[in-house]
């Protein structure tokens, strides 16, 4: 959070009266932010306080450069907030959008018999920039990807597809460990884990006719291949990342596998909601009467696996895929649709 500039000119509406004597709020404090809300308050000469009856709050998003101060008559009430006291919170007056950047700045006025305001000089600019989802906005989503999960369909093997260079490059370069790197801005804008969690992504989804995984990939020829409790068993923890669509009927929901006690773990722990193991929607693990292992995934949502923590290449195999590489179906950096109806909230997107 950073100023932009000192107090600006006065407003130059002719609905508006200038008073001298209404003090110009001074350094601007931003506080308590979240996706979709924020704390603000500012000093202010308290001879002129009991005077004021309004405040006038521009808020814009910072890349809007071209944005001009508002005159009052010229914008919806609800950017006119009544003099409450400080710090006042700033919620649902505007449709805030998580991880964005604002710029923000404040004249108080008073309203006059006649129905014009006095009003002070703006003050500085400020900027500064909305929170992530937190758990109670992703635990609104993995609800809704609840709901159209459908059943469950048996697997055995996680899947990742890549390009035979990518594989060459593990294989000569990082000692046959494919690594970790940071997940891209695809799915929710508000999501935790864009850009922050680092993991390799893995699929599951089977065919519905065969069980198996599919032969086509828009990500590469070849693929990786490592039985199911490599990865995902009773000591690794399951974690909801996000859900989103891409303009199409399909959905996606990303979902997180770490490690008990990982950095990755740790990570999730704090910032997205864990899952059952062995009793969930998305993906399952459950333990038979004979010890083994079974593992189940929804039918009716693609899921994105993350797992945080190196893979060797000794846990699997490596082949070439029968089918193509569709390229339209990628994901990577995907933007979501913001306006379905089925993957949405209504805290930004």
């Amino acid at each position: 959070m950073k100023s932009l500039r000192s107090p600006g000119n006065k407003s130059q509406d002719s609905g508006i009266a200038e008073m001298e004597e209404l003090p110009v709020p001074q350094h601007i404090k931003i506080s308590n932010i979240t996706c979709d809300s924020f704390k603000i308050c500012w000093d202010m000469d308290a001879r002129a306080r009991e005077r004021i009856t309004h405040y006038f709050i521009d808020l814009n998003k910072k890349e809007n450069k071209n944005s001009n101060k508002f005159k009052h008559k010229d914008v919806p009430t609800k950017l006119v907030a009544k003099a409450v006291p400080l710090p006042m919170t700033v919620r649902g007056h505007w449709f805030l959008s998580p991880r964005t950047e604002y710029t923000v700045a404040v004249q108080t006025a008073a309203k006059q018999s006649d129905g014009d305001y006095a009003v002070s000089e703006w003050s500085e600019i400020i900027e500064f920039c909305t929170a992530d989802y937190s758990t109670v906005h992703l635990t609104q989503l993995l609800e809704k990807a609840e709901a159209i999960a459908g059943r469950m369909l048996r697997f055995s093997v996680f899947y990742r597809n890549q390009h035979k260079e990518y594989f060459d490059h593990v294989r000569e370069a990082q000692g046959n460990q494919m690594l970790p790197s940071v997940k891209d801005n695809s799915g929710s804008h508000g999501s935790p884990i864009s850009g922050k969690l680092h993991g390799i992504f893995f699929s599951c989804n089977t065919e519905f006719n065969t069980g198996k995984p599919a032969q086509d990939s828009p990500y590469g020829r070849y693929r990786f291949e490592a039985r199911a409790e490599e990865l995902f068993n009773p000591k690794t923890n399951l974690y909801f990342g996000d859900f989103y669509c891409m303009y199409t009927a399909y959905h996606y929901v990303i979902l997180v596998i770490a490690p008990e006690g990982s950095a990755g773990d740790d990570f999730c722990k704090q910032r997205l909601p864990a899952l059952d193991l062995a009793n969930n929607r998305f993906l399952t693990c459950t333990q038979g009467e004979d010890g083994r292992l079974a593992f189940h995934h929804a039918q009716d949502v693609i899921l994105e696996i993350i797992y945080t923590e190196p893979v060797d290449l000794a846990l699997g195999h490596v082949a070439e895929i029968s089918g193509h590489q569709l390229m339209s179906l990628s994901t990577v950096n995907a933007k979501k649709d913001p306006s379905c109806k089925t993957c949405n909230i209504s805290v930004g997107r």
